[in-house]
């Protein structure tokens, strides 16, 4: 079980919309490189310019990894440009899941 979590918030530009749309789906092989990344979501509020990315982790090592890795990296590289504020990040703590077998 994923034990270990993160939520980032996202707020695009206004007009930026697609292209943040574009840059989180171009994300997915990045995040199929990371090992230690258990599940991976990216997520908009319909109708707005709220995204998010959701992601799970079997222990802290991965997490880390993760923090440091290239899709933070690039998240941030991108935020000046697609981003109204700094995106946040907030630790989790997995309580439970439902994960397919």
């Amino acid at each position: 079980m994923a034990k270990f979590g993160l939520f980032a918030t996202l707020e695009a530009k206004p007009g930026k919309e697609n292209e943040v749309d574009k840059f989180l789906r171009s994300a997915v092989p990045l995040v199929e490189a990371e090992p230690g990344t258990r599940s991976w979501f990216a997520i908009r509020h319909p109708g707005t310019a709220n995204f998010g990315i959701f992601d799970t982790f079997d222990d802290e090592a991965g997490r880390q990894a993760h923090v440091s890795g290239k899709v933070a990296e690039a998240l941030f590289a991108k935020a000046p440009e697609l981003f109204a504020a700094t995106p946040k990040i907030q630790q989790l703590d997995i309580l439970a899941e439902k994960l397919p077998k």
